[in-house]
């Protein structure tokens, strides 16, 4: 596509693999700049918008907040920045999924410990249920920080 081609917003969603509403929050919201409308009022995307709408769909598959998207898309605007900046929330994101693993790794280790502990008998004496009613029976910490 070139710069002048023209789409709507289905086959922008096509295109992208981004859903219709979702796009248009982009827009709502500012992540994604409103496009020009036709004669007949229908959103008319050029390929920047689509550029950009992939961008804004990898960095949620990273698990990027919008904020942080926000971020980045004015970063990318610049390109004769340097790209610190960028590096630094790309090393935030690095963090916040190391301590969600860790978190994860801790539920796992409990529910774990949880099934290991059950007699698998009735629910009377389930070592699950009583785990989950009484807190104090888990061996560590894996509640979110």
């Amino acid at each position: 596509m070139t710069e002048t081609a023209e789409f709507s917003i289905g086959m922008l969603s096509r295109e992208t693999g981004c859903k219709v509403p979702t796009i248009r929050y982009y827009e709502q919201i500012g992540l994604l700049p409103e496009p020009a409308r036709n004669s007949g009022n229908q959103r008319r995307y050029t390929e920047q918008h689509r550029l950009k709408l992939r961008f804004i769909r990898h960095a949620r598959q990273l698990g990027f907040d919008l904020d942080a998207i926000r971020e980045l898309l004015q970063l990318a605007d610049r390109p004769d920045e340097n790209c610190l900046q960028a590096d630094q929330i790309a090393q935030r994101q690095l963090v916040s999924i190391g301590r969600k693993i860790q978190q994860l790794q801790a539920l796992q280790l409990e529910l774990s410990r949880m099934l290991s502990d059950c007699n698998h008998g009735e629910a009377g004496h389930c070592r699950v249920l009583e785990t989950l009613a009484d807190h104090s029976l888990c061996q560590g910490e894996h509640g979110e920080s």
